[in-house]
């Protein structure tokens, strides 16, 4: 396995700490007995804030892994592979065409 940085390491690190924080919130909240549809809700935020961070992972592995080495048609390939990954998702994301 090879180490190579990322533009986003800083705020996917950032990012899973809070994370971290919000699933140990919703550990005292199971002990203490909190309704479980209180628990449903902050585990639906987690899920979110977990499918969001990955995203961001997967556009830097795209953006640094994939893009980088690739030809200008290659890039365009990518690229579409993101707005599928978006309509997915339901998101939108930052596009590779003009920052290379």
């Amino acid at each position: 396995m090879s180490l190579h940085p990322h533009p986003q390491s800083k705020s996917v690190i950032n990012r899973l700490a809070r994370i971290a924080g919000h699933v140990e919130a919703i550990k005292r909240m199971a002990e203490e007995g909190r309704d479980c549809s209180e628990l449903l809700v902050q585990i639906s935020a987690v899920t979110s804030a977990l499918n969001s961070v990955g995203k961001v992972v997967l556009e830097d592995h795209i953006s640094q892994c994939l893009v980088d080495s690739g030809s200008p048609q290659q890039r365009e390939v990518l690229n579409k592979l993101i707005e599928a990954i978006d309509k997915y998702l339901g998101t939108s994301s930052r596009r590779w065409e003009n920052s290379h």
